[in-house]
């Protein structure tokens, strides 16, 4: 029997002649911030379309939390969310653990979004944790950026965009 082949040699038999490898993946985006509501309410805040509408985006669609459930989203309060609608984002749910995490990829960007490849290459999970009966940790971490220029410029973007959606979920929670 051959000895087993290594990975690496395995990697290049599955790309085509002449073809690169894919760029290595860099560190996550991380965000955090600890909020002043119970689990359960930053559970929805995140997955029940009319909490999500109320801090997060103006327009949701409904959907069903399971494996492979897909809403589409519009910061544009006028949208149509129809497939021709050039404003939607449209979500898959990777992964639940109902109060405790969230896996979520992006499918379609809005037309203008100036990362319109890297987008689909990343996935973003949302972690909860009570810091007590009134309190949760809110961790988010976006994964699958490669060092290609695209999406490293992405990366920067959602550096500075989770931090401020964040910064909003805390500012809604607070007037609840």
């Amino acid at each position: 029997m051959p000895p087993p082949m290594p990975v690496v040699a395995t990697v290049a038999l599955l790309l085509a002649p002449g073809q690169a490898p894919p760029a290595p993946v860099t560190d996550a985006v991380v965000s955090e911030i600890v909020v002043d509501a119970p689990v359960e309410v930053v559970w929805d805040a995140y997955t029940d379309p009319e909490s999500m509408r109320a801090w997060q985006v103006p327009r949701v669609s409904p959907f069903e939390l399971r494996i492979g459930a897909r809403w589409r989203t519009s910061y544009d309060a006028s949208a149509s969310l129809g497939d021709d609608d050039p404003t939607v984002i449209e979500n898959e749910v990777l992964a639940f653990d109902p109060g405790r995490m969230l896996a979520v990829r992006t499918v379609k960007a809005p037309a203008d979004f100036p990362f319109p490849s890297a987008i689909l290459d990343v996935w973003m999970v949302l972690y909860l944790e009570p810091v007590d009966s009134s309190r949760t940790r809110v961790v988010t971490r976006m994964f699958g950026f490669t060092a290609g220029e695209e999406s490293q410029a992405m990366r920067a973007f959602f550096e500075r965009g989770n931090a401020y959606e964040l910064g909003k979920l805390a500012e809604h929670l607070s007037g609840r």
